[in-house]
Parts: structure tokens; sequence; C-alpha cells
């Protein structure tokens, strides 16, 4: 229990903004902030050829019909990568009277992953000596029908030791690599490691095998290089860098011939961690665009006549330029992201590092808020629009993006487009709907329908990944992009219902296995090249389009269509009041 009380203490905050306006996305999304006009915190970016998304801002003040606003003038208030696999499936726990002792080998290395099980319910528990005399059983390695299923943490960190004659099954290593950060960080993982491996290769003698030390330096060198391919960001932390530079350097002088293979792999790193930097310093600067357009905005309101359609008037274009924001969001995610979520900040060793020292999750974060920012900004264009046949050709316009983006795998965009169209300031616009041609919508509802844990969602991701798998390579049949938020909340839940560890201590590595193949299913839909070409004035209006507040809409919905109920009409004269005494 003690485990799932450090998840929950740490991701409940970043888990409740995940699911709110998301996982039911038909309920209202409440909001206790007073802003009539406000912009997310963080407003979404994305790399377009450098800054080529933030671009003249007249261009976007083309459209509109000059006598009569389109728009409401409301007042302010304010390198080919890894892609792992999983092997085997999951076999359930056995009676512990099946358990045999089977040793180590004789030189105190771990033994070989086995590949095959001697019988259906077989379970094998293979004991490794990693750090010299310890009791056996904290030491050992548990297979059900040759897969690992749980084992000491000192004994997983051995079993990733390569040596001359061993290199540790990918799969594990993924999933190992993946997973420790629960247990311990990935500098002091990567510390133990070169410190077993100069001890147990006496990389410190002055009489070593030359043909040994050659085969041992190649595979430990290809483990550094899948660690820095598969979780560049570990390596962001200084220490990180500063093991690898050692261990690499030491390698190299006592064989040169590894000197080229350790230059390849720093320099390697060095370019992923500087388009990295570079990304997130777009980021900032679209950010500053987006706040730059809203100022702008609240100076002059009248100034912005431009909606989307006068934008881009095709549906499918507009779905076009979605999946291409989704796509490189979902590049520039880390997979030790996800589980980085379930860390708990807290005091950790004696010189007062915390855990969130390491715990990079921005990427994942801006991912979920641009969700929310594309569900405000659908509802943002329906709302500000005076005209009720205008509202209406809006939302007609954005159903039939919603369908685009469901032809094309992209099932983010459409949760976002479905949710910002259910948001109770569009949903009350009983008038505006009256002339919506429903079918489609409704066709689009069934499919996204969040009853029974989403399960006609989750037949269409299957579908679409059954597409994918036979599509060849640069075909737009190859785009699964799922349902993020959804997708995370079955990792948290995954997180929380299974437990990090035995009764016994030993890690439960059946949950490794778990996070590991829903991880290893992300890498792959983000490992995918858009094949649709951009359109530069689409994407900057996507990413820096001013969005209103909930409170904003509420008012721009009651001036469009009247309160109703009593509930609305003293909810509208509250909004009213706090938008005269902003403007005094």
């Amino acid at each position: 229990m003690g485990g799932l009380d450090s998840v929950r203490s740490s991701f409940e905050a970043f888990f409740r903004k995940i699911v709110v306006g998301v996982m039911l996305i038909w309920v209202i999304m409440s909001s206790s902030v007073v802003y009539i006009w406000d912009l997310s915190q963080s407003v979404d970016f994305l790399r377009i050829g450098g800054l080529d998304a933030i671009d003249d801002r007249s261009s976007h003040r083309c459209g509109g019909d000059r006598d009569t606003p389109l728009r409401r003038a409301v007042s302010l208030v304010e390198e080919d990568k890894l892609k792992p696999s999983i092997f085997g499936t999951i076999a359930h726990d056995d009676n512990d009277n099946d358990i045999t002792q089977i040793p180590g080998s004789s030189n105190g290395l771990s033994a070989t992953l086995p590949r095959t099980s001697k019988s259906r319910d077989s379970r094998t528990t293979v004991t490794v000596k990693p750090f010299g005399d310890r009791d056996l059983t904290r030491a050992a390695l548990v297979y059900e029908d040759g897969n690992l299923v749980s084992g000491s943490l000192e004994a997983c960190v051995q079993n990733m030791v390569p040596t001359a004659e061993y290199y540790p099954d990918r799969t594990f290593l993924f999933a190992f690599l993946l997973s420790s950060r629960l247990y311990m960080k990935p500098h002091q993982l990567l510390h133990d490691l070169c410190q077993t491996c100069v001890r147990q290769q006496r990389l410190n003698s002055s009489h070593l095998d030359r043909s040994t030390l050659i085969k041992f330096g190649t595979n430990f060198m290809q483990l550094l290089s899948e660690w820095a391919e598969t979780f560049p960001y570990d390596f962001k932390d200084e220490r990180m860098m500063k093991h690898l530079r050692e261990i690499t350097q030491k390698l190299s002088t006592l064989e040169p011939t590894l000197k080229k293979t350790a230059g390849q792999i720093i320099q390697g790193l060095m370019r992923k961690l500087a388009t990295l930097e570079k990304y997130e310093d777009v980021l900032v600067r679209v950010n500053m665009a987006a706040s730059e357009r809203m100022h702008a905005l609240r100076a002059n309101p009248a100034s912005f006549q431009v909606n989307i359609m006068d934008i881009c008037p095709e549906p499918h274009v507009l779905a076009q330029q979605l999946t291409h924001i989704e796509l490189e969001r979902l590049t520039n995610i880390g997979p030790e992201e996800f589980v980085q979520s379930f860390i708990k900040e807290q005091t950790s060793d004696s010189k007062n590092q915390k855990f969130h020292d390491f715990k990079k999750t921005r990427n994942l974060e801006a991912y979920v808020e641009w969700f929310n920012r594309l569900s405000y900004l659908v509802a943002t264009e329906v709302c500000m629009h005076i005209k009720k046949k205008h509202r209406a050709k809006l939302i007609e316009y954005f159903i039939d993006v919603a369908r685009e983006c469901f032809n094309v795998g992209n099932f983010n965009s459409l949760m976002a487009i479905m949710s910002g169209l259910n948001m109770c300031p569009v949903g009350r616009l009983k008038k505006t709907w009256g002339k919506v041609n429903m079918d489609k919508f409704e066709i689009l509802e069934h499919q996204m329908d969040p009853t029974s844990n989403f399960n006609t969602y989750r037949q269409s991701l299957k579908a679409a990944m059954q597409r994918a798998l036979t599509a060849q390579e640069g075909a737009c049949d190859k785009i699964v992009i799922p349902f993020f938020s959804l997708l995370i909340k079955d990792l948290y839940f995954l997180n929380e219902g299974c437990a990090n560890k035995s009764a016994n201590g030993h890690i439960n590595f059946q949950k490794f296995w778990q996070l590991a193949k829903q991880v290893t299913d992300f890498l792959t839909w983000k490992n995918v090249d858009c094949p649709y070409p951009r359109e530069r004035q689409t994407l900057n209006y996507l990413l820096t389009a001013p969005v209103f507040s909930e409170n904003s809409l509420h008012l721009a919905s009651f001036e469009s269509e009247n309160p109703e109920s009593d509930m609305e009409r003293i909810r509208y004269k509250s909004l009213k009041l706090q938008c005269e005494e902003v403007n005094k």
C-alpha cells in the first residue's frame, strides 16, 4: 500500500487535469476562474520549420463582412528509433511450492533469460550473486513459462549487465529502463551498472584479455547506445552525462578501437538533446506569440474578424494540419515521462535532492494541454459569432473536420473537437443546433461514446492499428493517434491497481511488462512521419488564436441565445457584473 500512497500524492493533481473535460466529454466543464477572457496558462507549441508558425498577424485579418462583424466584441477581463517488442504472455502465479532453486553460474554472472518453459505451469527461480555473499532469495529472478515475473532490484540490475558472452534481452532491457525509475533514479542505475562492470571485468587490473575486453566493450557500448536512443531525456541530468563520459573514456583508454563508437554515442546524444532543447525553445516563442495576440485582442476586440473557416475552408485540410500538430507533439514525448508521472516528489537523500530534479513530464503535460486548447478553440469559434446561421455553419464544419480526423486515425483531435462541441456553452444553443444536420454528429458521438470504458473507441483503435500494420511506409494509413488522455488514464490505473513489490520485497516485473507493452505501442505510433503538406497559416492560427475561458464562453453563449432557466439567468447577471467591474 505504501507504493500506491506515494503514487497518489504526486499524480493526483496532474491526473485531475487530464480527466477534467476529457474522460467524460459529455459532462459540462466547470471552472472556478472568474476571468471573462483568458488563455490557457500553457499555450501549446509546435516546431514547424523553425518559427514559420509565428507569422505576420495581419494575414489573419483578411475575411468577414465589414458591415456586420462576424465576431462578437466581448469586454475583456483578462535517426531511426528503437522499437522494442514485448515477448510472451503474463503467466499467473502458481503455488510457491513449485519453486525450485537453480544455482547461478560459477563466475557469479547472471544466467541468461530462459527462452522456453519445461512445462505448461513451470515456475523457475534463477539465483544470481551480483554483489558478493548475501541472501540468495533476495538475489533471485523468478520466471514463469519463460517470462520474468519478479526478482530483487539487485538481481534485475545484475541481469542487465552485459559481458563478453552475454547481452540482456532487449525486451527486458526496455521494460527495466522504463520502470526502474519507480525504485531508483536513472543516474543511480547507471552508476551501479558502471561500477558492477568495472568490478566484474576487472577493468582496473593491469592484466586484461584484449579479445574479451573488445567483446565486452562492444556489448556495453551497445547498451549505452540503446539507452541514449530510447531515453535521451535521462541524459539531461548532468550526473548521467558524467557517468557516461567516465565509463566511455575508461573503455576507450583500455581499448582504443572503442573510441570511435564512444564518440558516436555521445555525439548522437548531444544532437538529440540539442533538438529537444530547440523544441522547448519554440514552445516559449509560440507561447509569447499567443500572448501577444491575446493582448492585441484585449486592446481592440473588433479588429479580429477572421475565423477558422476563412483561414482553412476545407475540413479535410484542417484535419491534416491537426494531424501535423498531433504527430509533432507525440514525437517529442519521451516514453519515460509516463512512468515519471507516477513518481512522488519528496526529499529522498541526505543531500536534500528531490525526485522532481529528474522528473521531466513537460512534453506529456503540454500534449494534454493541447487537447484542452483545441476543445476550447472549437467552442470559442462557435460562441463568438452573432448570427445563428454562422454558428450552425461552424458547428457543421467542425463535425466534418472530426469525421476527417476519424478517417485518418487521428482520434485525439476527433475527441477534442467532440468535447468542444459538447461543452455547456455550445450545447445549450438549442436554436443553433436546430439548424444543424445531426446525422453525422450522432455517428461520431457513437464512435466516441464513453460508456463501457470507451469500448466503441477501443474497437476503432484496434482496427486502425491493424490497418497501420499492413500499410506502406509514408502512407496515411500508417497514422494512429490515440485518444491520449485515455491512454494516460489506462496507465494510471494500471499503476494504481498493481503493487510495485510482492510480499517478499521482490519487484513485480509483471507490472513492468504491462507498462512496457502499452508504452511500446506508443513508440510505434509516434515514429510515423506525417504525409500531408503543411499549411503554414492554418497551423499558426491553430497554435496562437485567442481562446475563451469558461466564463467568456458562457457570457458569449448567453448573449447569443438568452438564458432560459433561473440558474442561467443568475449566472448571466453575475458574469455581466464582473465584466462591468473590470471595465470601470
